[in-house]
């Protein structure tokens, strides 16, 4: 039962308050408001990341309506009273969210309770596609069956079912980009004969399984295997992946469109995707009695040219692969729209089979894609905040490096401090910046350079204005923000800086993927794969899910 905090409005719950929720399907938003790198080392499966550093520029997106019942979690770690979930609380009942609650003891009392414990991210999908593997008992091949083929000269097509820019960084040899979502619409210009052999891979597993039973689902005529654990198996095998390709899929005919678009709502029919009309939509679009999400499953390309007000672009594969980092609010409903009627009604067909509302926008009125430019976050209010401009700063640093200056860090006039994510600091950051995380700011506080003055960083001036009050109440001199961030600073052609020059907190704000990059150890490779095959397992111990595989 929800109960009021000692101390304010906030109420406070417990194990099995939220998993009441979970089994009754009621709406929860379940926040893990740690960094993603400890949140990824253990959390309750639908625990969704929202870090306490960034929740003035994701909440209103990814929580579209006020009154949802939100839990903040942490590790459990500390006073409650004194915890980052209960901090993270504070700030949602400031930004106007009604009925939040903090989960007592955190973590560690979610083990206590009897509660499963994930390792990784985006856990729900990924278990989900195992889920699917062992029911549907998807073909796959291995890296040297593969291999064989490839170096036979088979009829063979292999398509990469991954980000464009995850294919680009490494891939099967002879492999092409076509995201998952893209699979059953491009497939047939792909392979146009039916004699064919098609094979589908990602990194590891998930996006494999769930492409090549997207294929199947949708009745192509090729013969379609997944490559068995993707590219961390293709590395295993002792075997050479590419790096730097760049064949992506093409237009379709509108025949192919035809036909893809009616065995896509044949599929999303057997597992029972709803419709819904333009009027019913714009209604749900006021968030009241129920969350629902908008999303637009074409490419990024697509959704820039023209798209529908209020819907985020959402590319179905990775929607399907990453479900809770849009959509946090377990039990609400999903609207998905495309101009084809394929991607949107086979992104709905594998989220319906994991237990979401969801919804197919159709019959659409004539000129409602009007919209143009990239999805744009809703974010709260910014405070009004000292700042300072990018000539005033580039003097007062020139100032005290001049000749004559003392060269040791303690005695300067102005310390920057980057609040930006780690992999924007690495990019490039001002020379001498102080990297620090802001929800780590106050155990980095005895590293801090001394100052007469700091300026808060960040990449266009919004998270520094969010961080700067909570900041400037920690140190005794004056705090400011650099007006426009790290953009305008570039935009001014001025001297930047590379790589982990200044470290005061670690990178803890992304956890490491072991599928990332070319460089992971072995070992981790495979860790991750046995911890992936262990994930059905998991979800019966767990018990919430709802998952249906059709």
């Amino acid at each position: 039962m929800f109960k009021p905090s000692p101390t304010d409005a906030v109420q406070v719950c417990e194990y099995q308050d939220v998993r009441s929720a979970l089994l009754e399907k009621r709406e929860i938003a379940f926040l893990d408001v740690r960094e993603e790198d400890p949140h990824a080392q253990a959390h309750p499966l639908f625990a969704a990341n929202l870090s306490l550093s960034r929740l003035e520029l994701d909440a209103y997106s990814k929580l579209p309506r006020r009154d949802v019942q939100i839990v903040t979690l942490d590790e459990g770690d500390v006073d409650l009273l004194e915890s980052d979930a209960m901090l993270a609380a504070r700030r949602l009942v400031a930004l106007g969210f009604t009925r939040v609650a903090v989960f007592a003891g955190g973590v560690c009392a979610w083990q206590a309770a009897g509660g499963e414990l994930f390792r990784d991210v985006n856990v729900p999908s990924k278990s989900f596609g195992e889920l699917v593997e062992a029911k549907r008992h998807t073909p796959s091949l291995s890296a040297p069956e593969v291999k064989a083929l490839i170096d036979q000269q088979a009829d063979v097509v292999i398509v990469d079912a991954r980000r464009y820019d995850e294919y680009n960084t490494m891939s099967i040899p002879t492999a092409t980009s076509c995201p998952g979502a893209e699979l059953v619409l491009r497939i047939a210009e792909l392979a146009p004969r039916p004699e064919t052999q098609v094979i589908v891979n990602c990194a590891g597993r998930t996006r494999s399984i769930i492409g090549t039973q997207s294929l199947i689902n949708a009745g192509i005529p090729n013969k379609v295997s997944a490559l068995r654990n993707g590219t961390i198996g293709w590395t295993l095998a002792g075997q050479v992946l590419d790096k730097g390709e760049t064949r992506k899929f093409k237009d379709v005919s509108e025949q192919t469109r035809l036909t893809a678009a009616a065995r896509s709502r044949s599929v999303a029919e057997r597992a029972g995707v709803k419709r819904t009309t333009w009027a019913e939509a714009q209604i749900w679009q006021v968030q009241v009695e129920r969350t629902t999400y908008f999303f637009d499953a074409r490419t990024p390309e697509e959704f820039a040219a023209g798209h529908i007000a209020g819907f985020r672009s959402t590319p179905g594969g990775q929607l399907v692969q990453e479900t809770e980092m849009v959509a946090p609010v377990r039990g609400a409903r999903i609207v998905l729209v495309d101009t084809d009627g394929v991607r949107a009604n086979m992104t709905a067909s594998w989220l319906a089979q994991m237990a979401w509302d969801v919804h197919v926008l159709t019959e659409l009125p004539v000129g409602v894609f009007s919209e143009t430019g990239p999805w744009v976050a809703e974010c709260a209010k910014l405070p009004i905040v000292p700042t300072i401009a990018v000539a005033e700063l580039a003097a007062a640093l020139a100032e005290d490096v001049a000749p004559d200056a003392v060269p040791d860090v303690a005695a300067k006039k102005m310390v920057v401090i980057d609040l930006s994510k780690y992999a924007q600091y690495v990019q490039a950051h001002l020379p001498g910046a102080q990297y620090v995380l802001r929800s780590q700011f106050r155990q980095a506080l005895s590293q801090l350079p001394q100052a007469s003055a700091y300026v808060l960083v960040c990449p266009d001036g919004l998270l520094s204005g969010y961080a700067h009050a909570e900041i400037a109440a920690m140190l005794s001199a004056s705090v400011s923000v650099l007006a426009g961030g790290m953009q305008a600073w570039k935009a001014a052609g001025l001297a930047v800086e590379k790589g982990a020059t200044a470290l005061l907190s670690g990178p803890i704000d992304r956890y490491k993927r072991p599928y990332e990059g070319t460089d992971a150890p072995r070992e981790a490779m495979q860790a991750y794969l046995d911890w992936e095959f262990g994930l059905v397992a998991q979800l019966g111990v767990d018990g919430t899910h709802h998952f249906e595989v059709a």
